[in-house]
């Protein structure tokens, strides 16, 4: 299956989680779309739980099915942590949510679409790949002839603040990941521990 490229509006009212950080989607209608949004009241089974959450995480950060499942038997592969603390970790590494984190972009599509226009370098070498797994000390910067985007400029004077995991030089619009993230700072409103009863079960 490849990556939704679809209103993500709808996506976010059925999963109930507002996909790009505004609350916008939620706010009017705070339902799942279609005709019998409103009225559905169906309890979720365990498995239905499970795929929701999975679901959920993959689409805030924008992957497809296949990317997601790799990235989650990577992230098993690690000795130290636990599994769902060291997936997040990794989905919080790949350079397009660095972008986005950094605040060069509003949405993390926005910093899929920088990334992949050949806008943004990696300690100075330009970087097209938003899967890229930034490692900690990268310096993230935009190139010289992108310095002046409109939507650059717009996303910087948009934000509100940054983690703590990130460092930004607005002078010199670079930043770096400082270290890797705890846990309690990334996506509350998801619980890895389902996606991993999801996946431990197929």
């Amino acid at each position: 299956m490849s990556r939704y490229t679809g209103p993500s509006w709808k996506v976010s009212r059925r999963l109930g989680i507002s996909l790009t950080g505004t609350g916008k989607e939620l706010a009017r209608r705070p339902y799942a779309p279609g005709q019998h949004g409103q009225n559905n009241r169906r309890k979720l089974s365990e498995y239905g739980l499970q795929l929701r959450e999975k679901q959920k995480l993959r689409m805030i950060y924008g992957l497809s099915e296949r990317q997601f499942s790799n990235l989650f038997k990577r992230a098993g592969k690690i000795r130290q942590g636990r599994h769902g603390d060291n997936f997040m970790i990794l989905l919080e590494q790949r350079l397009d949510n660095i972008v986005y984190r950094l605040g060069l972009a509003t949405t993390r599509r926005q910093s899929r679409q920088l990334v992949n226009h050949g806008h943004i370098t990696v300690n100075g070498k330009r970087v097209d790949i938003p899967s890229y797994e930034v490692s900690v000390g990268d310096v993230i910067s935009l190139r010289e002839k992108s310095k002046n985007l409109q939507v650059v400029k717009d996303a910087l004077e948009a934000i509100v603040g940054r983690p703590q995991f990130v460092t930004f030089d607005e002078n010199k619009l670079e930043g770096s990941l400082v270290r890797l993230p705890e846990r309690e700072e990334l996506e509350a409103e998801v619980d890895e521990a389902l996606i991993v009863e999801y996946y431990n079960k197929l």
